[in-house]
């Protein structure tokens, strides 16, 4: 029986060969027919017609490479040596479930879903993660991320393994970034990753409200309140004091304020620091909590145990020997400062959006 090979993809379903038993009761016309069919089958799955069952040693007569042994549907694929012909393998066995996949690329046929993140992950550099703060890295602040952006991280992600940090939640993180978020980044921290997802996973948390306890938060909170309300700036809105998981976010002039007054306050703040000295009067007055104050974003800073910064992430990407991190302040006094300047992080300072996808286009994408 000659080779019956052909470069058409065979179908899934395996539809085995009539029997010898089925061919002997049918008569001349119809054993002629019945074998032509057979062979005609065979061809189409690149099978041996007089064969049973596949051979899991064989390899393609075009090619060397043997075959592999994979789940149904998830064969990975190489390019042939140049000028070979690929040819298709035997047909799966439908009992195991199992198929032995020749690793040769078939031109014009896309490879399974599995098959191509594999791919990506084997084009990634090993060992390196890109980790991103959010707002005036990722998005203007508190805006949503621009559809350019969102289009760059899938760009990205097939070259390094992608991570983002930020003080809000979860919530706020997802209205920025989109509420695929967990899942369009390899690692998403939230509250500085005191909240932590990898792959789309919940893989730890952390609570101020038990590590410092009802009574401290109290007397925190009694007092912080009693400097705002005393406070003299040209505007107050609402939403104070917003309680989070791992932190509280304090705003002067109020959470609920529209993104003009936003604009208006950043400018305000950066003649008056009215910020800074409340940061400077709250470090004294609660030194004894060992409390970390870390001013961010255009409105508000964030107060938390010392030690729960942006650093309080790396305790997960133990696996990485290069950790990029990219932020916008990361001067001393700003929430990305100390990841910046930890010993396990090389530091970037961006000044945008754009000016953060010319760096990473630059360190990660270029060669």
């Amino acid at each position: 029986m000659g080779d019956w090979s052909c470069d058409v993809a065979p179908s899934r379903r395996h539809v085995p060969p009539p029997t010898i038993s089925a061919r002997r009761r049918a008569g001349t016309h119809s054993k002629s027919l019945s074998h032509f069919l057979l062979r005609l089958r065979c061809a189409w799955r690149g099978a041996d017609p007089n064969a049973r069952r596949p051979d899991p040693a064989y390899i393609c007569p075009a090619s060397p490479t043997p075959l592999q042994k994979t789940k149904r549907g998830s064969a990975s694929r190489s390019a042939p040596a140049k000028g070979s012909e690929a040819k298709l393998p035997f047909p799966s066995q439908h009992a195991s479930g199992l198929c032995y996949t020749a690793i040769a690329h078939v031109p014009g046929r896309a490879g399974s879903r599995r098959s191509g993140v594999a791919m990506a992950a084997a084009r990634k550099s090993a060992g390196v993660l890109a980790l991103f703060d959010v707002d005036g890295t990722l998005t203007a602040p508190r805006k949503a991320a621009t559809p350019e952006m969102l289009q760059f991280v899938k760009e990205l992600r097939e070259h390094v393994t992608v991570g983002v940090v930020g003080g809000s939640d979860l919530v706020k993180i997802s209205e920025q970034l989109g509420k695929s978020v967990i899942t369009d980044y390899d690692y998403c921290f939230s509250e500085n990753g005191l909240v932590a997802h990898k792959n789309s996973e919940l893989i730890g948390t952390q609570s101020l409200k038990s590590f410092l306890g009802d009574d401290k938060l109290k007397e925190f909170i009694n007092f912080t309140l009693h400097y705002i309300a005393d406070l003299d700036i040209p505007i107050k809105r609402g939403t104070f004091l917003e309680f989070r998981s791992g932190m509280i976010n304090v705003s002067p002039i109020g959470r609920n304020c529209s993104q003009e007054e936003r604009d208006e306050f950043e400018k305000y703040d950066k003649v008056h620091n009215i910020r800074l000295k409340m940061v400077s009067k709250l470090r004294e007055k609660f030194a004894h909590f060992n409390l970390t104050f870390s001013i961010g974003g255009q409105i508000s800073f964030d107060v938390f145990p010392q030690g729960w910064d942006k650093t309080y992430c790396l305790r997960y990407l133990e696996e990485f020997q290069q950790i990029h991190f990219f932020g916008d302040k990361t001067y001393k006094g700003g929430n990305d400062y100390e990841i910046f300047e930890s010993d396990r992080t090389v530091g970037h300072t961006v000044t945008s959006p754009d000016d953060t996808a010319l760096q990473c286009r630059s360190l990660f994408m270029s060669k």
